[in-house]
Formats: structure tokens, C-alpha cells, sequence
């Protein structure tokens, strides 16, 4: 039924990579109240005051002790490597996995494999006192990492804008940022709030969320996930929450003939989803409603995911979003 095409192959790995990157929320970091407060200076230059040593809860419920304040420190997540950034304490990060290309700065950091498969000699090597994960993180690593010394923090943002703003409240914390960290978790609710007030008068066009296609299947993001809330919250009726998870198929893309078709613009996707058997004859590749967005900026749930849903937003409204 399909025809083979050169970028379904891409597709499959997107929607893996995808997964993984994708992102529970805790209590906030207790501060024992006997140690005497002392400010310091970040790389940045804010003056803060987080009291070490720190207990903090992480996504597994684990009360992870920071003992004093991380000087070097390993990202295991793309979103955690972005944080750091925009923070403005990425000099303290010593090791990044090969996924993490944003900013374009992160190419100077030393790579240590793989989120669920990292280079823990590597990590050692660079005298990491700090490792922070998130999502699909294995235990065993975990465990390895902690017999040699290092402390490892897990923070996962479990598919949400709470679970986002709980990430960059705790990393603020351990880092000794939190001036600029609810800078950003302020500046990312209002851009959402805002996005949110100018979607809410509008129509709402029903939409298909590209994921994976051609002979390999279709997957998209179904009823449940945390980008089908999104096209909701963004002011679109996705089709496919008549379904969980995100499994779909290409009868069903058909049978609901979606006003707008989202992709990722990567991988070349618009151009091989538009001319692969099946789909060329869909109302929306025929009226060139098939729009391209950072699909980065949404599955990489971090301090971008505010821009995202605004992406998300106008593509789906297009014109009439302003």
C-alpha cells in the first residue's frame, strides 16, 4: 500500500529520538535550617543564597543530598543540557550526552555516549560531583554512578508545564540560580498565558501531529500525551485522541482529512510525507496546510517549551494568529 520512501527510515528514528527526549513532578529542595546562609556568586553573576548541604526530592522520590554546591557537573538529557544554558551556569557543566546540539556552545563540552547509555568511565575521568538525568534513565546506571561516589539527581518534567517549571525551580536551587530560574519559569507562564488568551477566540481546525509515516506506520501524538494537551491548549481539535498512545494509521488520517498536517522540519519530512503514497491525496497537502515547526522546541521539554506552544499555535492558526 505504501511506496518505499527515503525518509520513512529518518521517520522511525525521529519518533524513537523523540521518546526519548520527551519528559514527575516533586516537593521543592528542603534547606537545613542549622547551616548558617552564605551568598555567592555564580558564573553568571547573580547573587543568590542557596544553603548547602541541600535535600531534594527527585522524580523517582528519592531525597538526593547535595552536600555542597556542584562545580562540575554531567547532563544526561538534552532538555537538562538546555537549562544549564539558560541559566546562565553552563560553566559548571563538564559532560553532555551527543544529543545535546542546543545552544551551538554545547559543542565545546565533552560527550559521554548516550542518555540511557552513557560512558560512566568517561563520566569519572571527568571528576563529575554532580550527574543530572531525566527521562528513560536506567537504574543500573544509576546505581553504577552512585557505587563510585557520584551523586546523581533524576528529574523528569513528566510530560507537563508544572513538571517543566518544577525542573528549572530545582535545578535553580542545586545550581545556586534561582533568581534567573523563576526569571524563566515567570517569563515561559506568561508567554503561555498569553499565547492561550489569543487562541481563545479563534476557530478550532482539526490537526494531525505528524510523528512517524510511510511503511513503517503511522504515529502521531494520541489522546493522553502531552502534545495532544498542547494542540487542545493551542486552540486545535486533534484528530487522533480517538485514540491512546501513539499508534495510529493511515485509514484513520484519511477518514478525519485533518485541516492541518504538523511536522517536524527536520529530516526532510514535510517533503517526504507530502509525496508518499496515501497521503498526497489528503485536503491538506492538496491546499498546502502541511506546516514545518522545531518539533526540538516540543519534545525537548525544557526552558524553550514556552516558544514551542507559540510555534504550535501559529501553525495552526496560521494567518489569523497574532
Amino acid at each position: 500500500m505504501y511506496k518505499k520512501n527515503k525518509t520513512t527510515k529518518l521517520m522511525l528514528v525521529l519518533f524513537l529520538v523523540m521518546l526519548v527526549f520527551s519528559g514527575c513532578s516533586g516537593k521543592k529542595g528542603e534547606i537545613d535550617p542549622s547551616v548558617p546562609s552564605v551568598e555567592t556568586e555564580t558564573p553568571s553573576g547573580n547573587t543568590l543564597d542557596t544553603v548547602y548541604p541541600l535535600v531534594v526530592t527527585d522524580s523517582t522520590g528519592n531525597e538526593v543530598t547535595i552536600t555542597e554546591k556542584p562545580m562540575k557537573v554531567v547532563s544526561l538529557a538534552p532538555s537538562i543540557t538546555e537549562t544549564f544554558f539558560a541559566l546562565g551556569v553552563e560553566e559548571l557543566l563538564v559532560g553532555r550526552t551527543e544529543y545535546c546540539d542546543y545552544p551551538s556552545e554545547v559543542s565545546g563540552i565533552e560527550s559521554v555516549g548516550t542518555l540511557q547509555e552513557p560512558n560512566i568511565e568517561k563520566i569519572t575521568d571527568l571528576e563529575a560531583d554532580l550527574v543530572i538525568a531525566s527521562t528513560h534513565f536506567k537504574e543500573e546506571v544509576q546505581k553504577k554512578l552512585e557505587e563510585l561516589g557520584i551523586t546523581v539527581l533524576v528529574l523528569n518534567p513528566n510530560d507537563s508545564f508544572e513538571g517543566v517549571y518544577d525542573v528549572i525551580g530545582k535545578m535553580g536551587t542545586v545550581l545556586d540560580a534561582q533568581v534567573k530560574a523563576e526569571e524563566i519559569i515567570s517569563s515561559m507562564k506568561e508567554k503561555v498565558s498569553s499565547v492561550e488568551e489569543k487562541v481563545k477566540e479563534l476557530s478550532s481546525p482539526s490537526v494531525y501531529y505528524v510523528v512517524g509515516y510511510g511503511e513503517f506506520g503511522d504515529y502521531t501524538a494520541g489522546k493522553g500525551t502531552f502534545i495532544s494537551e498542547m494542540i487542545e491548549r493551542a486552540g486545535g481539535t486533534n484528530i487522533a485522541d480517538d485514540v491512546e498512545g501513539w499508534s495510529y494509521s493511515l485509514e484513520k488520517i484519511v477518514e478525519h482529512d485533518p485541516q492541518i498536517i504538523i511536522v517536524s522540519k527536520y529530516y526532510e519530512t514535510k517533503n517526504g510525507f507530502i509525496s508518499a503514497e496515501g497521503y498526497k491525496e489528503l485536503t491538506a497537502v492538496k491546499e498546502d496546510k502541511v506546516v514545518e515547526i522545531d518539533s526540538n522546541l516540543i519534545d525537548r521539554q525544557g526552558p524553550r517549551l514556552a516558544d514551542g506552544f507559540e510555534d504550535l499555535a501559529r501553525a495552526i492558526h496560521q494567518d489569523d494568529f497574532q
